[in-house]
């Protein structure tokens, strides 16, 4: 599959939005909505559970079996969401250790994040490789992939050392 959607900025023209769609502005209102009872859908950005409003909306739902928690896209290592999609029983929220009741489900394919493909045709319109490029982001595997494919084009890359300082056009 190969599937793009840009969703408009204005609320007012999202696809997701019907008769009962509220949008929440501020973290107030998040956590307000997270306390709310009865039944309902919230969209939350935080695609890993490891931080932001999400966490306030999984605190108050995961211990209830008539819950689901749909996770959509990549969950890394070591963070909340890897966690849900490996089954665990409990996980830690805020200090408080949360049971895990509700069902959660994984819903692969989505990322917002751009593809092998897509960060090719990214670098291909650069006119000429920067003094050195860092690949700071992804699992080892994938950053060292990245990082030969783009030394296949001539460029200068790799993998910095976690808290290492690099003076700019230093290579690690």
């Amino acid at each position: 599959h190969n599937l793009r959607v840009d969703l408009p900025m204005d609320e007012r023209q999202c696809p997701l939005r019907c008769r009962d769609t509220r949008f929440v502005r501020t973290p107030e209102e998040s956590k307000a909505l997270s306390r709310r009872p009865g039944p309902f859908i919230v969209v939350s950005a935080s695609g890993m559970c490891s931080g932001g409003r999400v966490l306030h909306h999984l605190k108050h739902r995961l211990a209830d079996r008539a819950n689901t928690v749909l996770l959509a896209g990549y969950q890394a290592a070591g963070t909340t969401g890897r966690l849900l999609d490996e089954g665990a029983e409990s996980v830690r929220i805020h200090g408080r250790i949360v049971p895990v009741r509700a069902r959660v489900a994984m819903l692969h394919g989505l990322s917002a994040h751009a593809d092998r493909d897509e960060l090719h045709r990214w670098l291909a319109g650069f006119v000429r490789p920067p003094r050195a490029t860092f690949v700071v982001h992804g699992e080892p595997a994938a950053s060292a992939a990245l990082t030969d494919a783009l030394a296949d084009r001539g460029w200068r890359a790799s993998v910095p050392a976690a808290g290492r300082a690099y003076a700019i056009g230093e290579a690690p």
